[in-house]
């Protein structure tokens, strides 16, 4: 089970960061990731991380921006939004793929484990 938090509000160029709680079922090694979905759109990958943490990838359009980071003592995963922008509006949900091995899949198909979605909407 994944528990997202930190959604909301913002201007734009202000900063956010979101949080995912992993617990119950959940694999005990996973690679895990942020996906966002604007009305009308695909889902998108955002940012991911292996399960040791060494290893991420981010979307061409939050590089630079977005932060994605975890802590396994706590279980919880974090995306870190700085200069937000409108097109940054959508709903974020977090995901996680259980692996042996220390990857990460930008593949939304590919991820089982999901969280309910917390809504970010920046305006100009």
């Amino acid at each position: 089970q994944l528990v997202e938090s930190g959604g909301g509000l913002a201007q734009a160029g202000d900063s956010l960061r979101l949080s995912c709680a992993a617990s119950g079922r959940t694999p005990t090694t996973y690679s895990a990731a942020w996906f966002r979905q604007a009305p009308g759109k695909e889902r998108e990958f955002v940012a991911g991380v292996s399960p040791s943490g060494r290893a991420t990838s981010y979307g061409d359009s939050v590089m630079g921006r977005f932060t994605i980071s975890r802590v396994n003592a706590n279980n919880t995963f974090y995306l870190q939004m700085n200069g937000l922008k409108t097109e940054d509006t959508a709903v974020y949900y977090c995901a996680a793929k259980a692996t042996p091995f220390d990857s990460l899949s930008r593949s939304v198909s590919l991820y089982n484990y999901w969280g309910q979605g917390t809504q970010v909407t920046v305006s100009s």
